[in-house]
Parts: C-alpha cells; sequence; structure tokens
C-alpha cells in the first residue's frame, strides 16, 4: 500500500486533533460545575470555526478536486457529498447520543440519594464511549484533508481540536465528579480522543483499497457536512444552554474571524 508523502504530518495533525480531549479533561479540573459559560464560549467558538472553515475552505476545495474529472457535475456531486455527510452524522447521532445533561451533576444532593455517584460515573463512561464513535470519522476527515493538502488539514486540525476540548470536559467533568479521581478522568478523556488516529489509520487503508482518488473530492463535501451536522444540531444547542444568546453568539464570531485569520496566514 502506498502512503501519501505526507503521512507523518498528517498523522501528527490528527493525533494532536484527537488528544485535545486530554486539554478538556485538565480543564474539567478548573471548571466548577455550577458555572459552565466558559464552556458555552468555547461550544459557539468550535461551532462558529467549523461551520466558516467547511463553507469557506472545505466545499471550495471540493469543487476544485471534482472540477478537474467532472467540469459538467462537479457541483452536484459536492452538493451529494455534502447532504451525505449529514446524513451519516444524523444516523451516528441517531443511535449515538454524544452528550449528557449535565444537569445530572446537580440534581439529587441530599444524602438520601446513595446511587448518585454510580449514575453519574456511568453516565461519563457513557460519554467517552459515544465521543469515540463521533470522533472516528472526524480522524478520517483530519486525515484526509492533512494528507491532500497541508494547510487545509491544519485548519481542519484545529477546529477539531477546539472541537474536542468540551468534549473532554464532558467526560471527564462526571468521573472526576463521582470518583474525586483526577487520574481515572484524564485516563478516560485521553481515552476518547485516541479514536481519532485509529479511524485515520483505517480510514487510509480503505481509502487506497476501495476509493478511487477522484472520489476524495467528494469525501470532502462529505466532511463539511458532518462538521456543519455536529456545529448545528450539538455545539450550537450546548452553548445556549449552558450559557445565553449572548455568549454562545460571541463564541460564534470568535470563531469565524479566528478561523478567517489562520486561513490569511496559512494562505
Amino acid at each position: 500500500m502506498n502512503l501519501p508523502d505526507n503521512f507523518g504530518i498528517a498523522i501528527t495533525i490528527t493525533m494532536f486533533a484527537g488528544l485535545a480531549t486530554t486539554i478538556g479533561g485538565c480543564v474539567a479540573f478548573a471548571v466548577k460545575p455550577d458555572n459552565l459559560k466558559i464552556l458555552s464560549l468555547g461550544l459557539g467558538f468550535s461551532a462558529g470555526v467549523m461551520v466558516f472553515l467547511s463553507f469557506m475552505d472545505i466545499l471550495p476545495e471540493a469543487c476544485k478536486m471534482l472540477a478537474v474529472n467532472y467540469p459538467n457535475s462537479y457541483d452536484w456531486l459536492v452538493y451529494g457529498g455534502f447532504i451525505v455527510g449529514i446524513a451519516i452524522a444524523a444516523l451516528i447521532d441517531y443511535f449515538i447520543p454524544d452528550h449528557i445533561d449535565q444537569q445530572q451533576l446537580f440534581d439529587c444532593k441530599e444524602p438520601m440519594c446513595r446511587h448518585r455517584n454510580h449514575a453519574v460515573k456511568r453516565a461519563g463512561l457513557f460519554t467517552a464511549a459515544a465521543i469515540c464513535v463521533h470522533n472516528f470519522p472526524e480522524g478520517m476527515a483530519t486525515f484526509l484533508a492533512s494528507s491532500q493538502n497541508l494547510a487545509l488539514g491544519i485548519s481542519v486540525g484545529i477546529a477539531i481540536a477546539i472541537h474536542n476540548i468540551p468534549e473532554g470536559i464532558a467526560v471527564a467533568l462526571p468521573i472526576y465528579n463521582a470518583t474525586g479521581k483526577k487520574r481515572y478522568a484524564m485516563l478516560y478523556s485521553s481515552l476518547s480522543g485516541l479514536s481519532e488516529p485509529l479511524g485515520a489509520l483505517i480510514g487510509i487503508f480503505l481509502f487506497q483499497l476501495f476509493m478511487p482518488q477522484i472520489l476524495i473530492g467528494f469525501l470532502f463535501a462529505a466532511v463539511a457536512g458532518i462538521m456543519v451536522y455536529i456545529s448545528f444540531d450539538t455545539l450550537l444547542p450546548l452553548a445556549r444552554e449552558y450559557g445565553n444568546g449572548h455568549l454562545s453568539m460571541i463564541g460564534i464570531v470568535s470563531g469565524m474571524l479566528f478561523m478567517w485569520m489562520m486561513m490569511i496566514l496559512l494562505g
């Protein structure tokens, strides 16, 4: 199997993006469970980054790739790929919910509630398993982008990493709250991100064996669909839930401006 010339860099970017959940695990120890405004800002920021990147970078790149081989129908292929990405994300979201209600951490504070710690720990472990499933296609997306266009791959890697920090918090916070042990919380938040480099390795194997090079543009469009779905279905509702409309909007606009600046610098 012939690996891309920049395989090492691509897998490194994917590893960095995946293990950003560990950063979220560290942040969880400093964030008070009943004050999640910083999480609201972070979720809005991540959504702004991912939506801006999808429409301003990934989709135009998909058009450029497909126009070479399909000059008369590339726009419909991009359109179809985008819809396929949304459908994939919706199916994953339907069968594997990707977050828990943070109110589980605060309800049931009375001494009579003897099963609270078990329930909260179980919620944290379930969240870690769910995030592993969600991160798998993200790892494929990051690796694919990095192997084809390094500047785009760096942008996607940054966007996914920012998105993974709140996920690390969502895993570590309930486990730490239930067990009081930082090492367990850090372990599970880190493991939840390792599915991204695993997804990259499996993805490159499948691409090499079963998918012709001309379909990479279609996959780029699907990646954009997945990222947009995650932003609007998960990140933005949670940003408003944990903060308020103004905080989430500040995060969204900041994320878009940050990504715009990064595209200019990486240029």
